[in-house]
C-alpha cells in the first residue's frame, strides 16, 4: 500500500494528494498533526533515508529550533527534535515498494508509478 506522509494543510501535500487522486492510485494518508509521528514509523524513515535529506533546514520550524540543537545536529538531537515537532521533516514522504520518496514533483510521480 502506498502511503502519503506529511500534513494536510502543506501546498505540496495538495498538489501530490490531487497528483495521486487524479491518476486513480489509491494511498494511505498520514497527517503527522492528527496522526502522529512515533519512535518506530521515525525509526524507518531514518532506516530508508538520510538525516541530511530528510531534515527541512528551510522551515520555519528549524529556523526557530535553539542554537543549541542547531549546533549540535547529532543523530540522537534530531531524532528527539523531530519526534517532538514533526514538521522538521521534508514534505511529503511517499513510501513505496518499501523505499522513501521524498517531495513532491509530477515527473518523479509519473516515472514511480509508471
Amino acid at each position: 500500500m502506498t502511503t502519503l506522509y506529511g500534513i494536510k494543510n502543506c501546498d505540496t501535500i495538495k498538489k501530490a494528494r490531487k497528483w495521486l487522486e487524479e491518476q486513480a492510485i489509491p494511498y494511505q494518508f498520514h497527517d503527522f498533526k492528527t496522526d502522529g509521528l512515533s519512535h518506530e514509523l521515525l525509526s524507518e524513515f531514518v532506516s530508508k533515508s538520510d538525516w541530511q535529506i530528510l531534515l527541512n533546514k528551510r522551515s520555519t520550524t528549524f529556523r526557530n529550533l535553539s542554537d543549541e540543537i542547531k549546533e549540535n545536529l547529532t543523530d540522537d538531537v534530531m531524532f528527539n527534535a523531530v519526534l517532538e515537532q514533526p514538521t522538521l521533516l521534508k514534505r511529503p514522504l511517499l513510501s513505496l515498494d518499501n523505499t522513501i520518496h521524498i517531495g513532491f514533483k509530477k515527473e518523479q510521480y509519473q516515472e514511480l508509478f509508471a
